[in-house]
This record gives C-alpha cells, structure tokens and sequence, in this order.
C-alpha cells in the first residue's frame, strides 16, 4: 500500500527526504553514517557492474532503519528490528520486486553465507557479527534449501557482499541525489 499523501512523482523526493533527516545517524557502531554506508553499498554495486536494480537495491536496502516504529540501535541493543522486511513492503508499491526482494533478502543472505562458506563469519565487523546472532545466527540445513529455491536469492547474496564492503570511514562517493535517473526508470507507473 503506497504512503499517504506520497505519489509516485514525489516518492524519489521522499526518499531523499529521509536520507537527508536520518542518513547522519551513527550506523550500529560502523565508521559510517547510516547515508554514507547506503551510498557507499550502491558504489560497490556499480563497481561490480551490477544491472540498476541491484544497484538501487543497494542504495536501499536499510531504508528499513529509516521507517520501521523501532529504533536505529534496536539491533545494537539485541532486538531484532526486521528491517529487510519492512524496506522491502515499504518500497513494494513504488518499485519492482527486482529491487525489493534482494532487500527483503539480505539479512537471509547474511545468515546463509554464515552457514555455507566457512570463512564468510570472519570476514564480518563487529556490528554485523552481533546483528547476525540477534537475527537468528547461521541458518540451518532445511533454511538454506529455502533460501537456495527463493527467486533473486543470486541478487541478495551479491547485496550481502556490497552491504558487507559498504562500511569504509573517509570514502568519497556519490550522494543519493546523484541516483535519480536510475531511481525514476525503475518506478512503478
């Protein structure tokens, strides 16, 4: 169900909207800020020559923080705040499922590289290491056969990686506001 009072035509100045109020909040003790960890996940999409919609995908993907009735540091604090979940339904009636469903995804993707690459959980800060066990910790066996049959499961793990490199203090790269021609070829008319 879109937002009251946000149109489509207005939905990407929403969008910026919210990076511009929450995107300075500290990200879950990461040395970036929520904005700069976002962007910083869509320039590694772009780097790896990743198709639009995993790249806004990847711009996107914490909106969740931004929307969801819990706090930013719910997950610090060791309350699941299901933000993958409330990203991807927030931004469903705006955009395609190629973008929303590797968000919804991401966390799950997180939870089955944990469960499938061995070296993958060494690889993680701090922050995502504590996020990882208040979201359910590695998957088991029959959850990874479901993630395995999941549709864009390939797109979600690619997110995962982005999301994982998204973190570096000091970076320059492209504001939000430099994504909105992509963002309007992929809205929902």
């Amino acid at each position: 169900m879109p937002i009251k009072n946000v149109s489509t035509e207005n939905f990407i100045d929403f969008i910026f909207e919210l990076f511009a109020q929450r995107g300075t909040e500290e990200y879950m003790g990461e040395s970036v800020t929520m904005s700069q960890h976002m962007e910083q996940t869509a320039a590694c999409a772009v780097a790896d020559g990743a198709c639009d919609s995993l790249v806004i995908s990847a711009l996107l993907h914490d909106i969740g923080h931004f929307v969801g009735d819990h706090p930013i540091d719910a997950l610090e604090n060791g309350n699941d705040n299901y933000h993958d979940e409330i990203g991807a339904r927030f931004l469903e009636p705006y955009f395609p499922s190629s973008v929303t469903e590797p968000i919804r995804l991401h966390v799950a993707a997180k939870r089955y590289l944990c469960a499938t690459h061995s070296d993958y959980l060494g690889h993680l800060s701090a922050a995502s290491v504590n996020s990882l066990n208040v979201q359910g910790g590695p998957m088991n066996a029959e959850e990874v056969e479901q993630f395995e049959n999941k549709a864009l499961n390939q797109d979600a793990l690619r997110l995962r990686l982005y999301d994982d490199d998204g973190k570096v203090a000091g970076l320059t790269i492209k504001p939000v506001t430099d994504y909105r021609p992509m963002l309007e070829s992929l809205l929902l008319h």
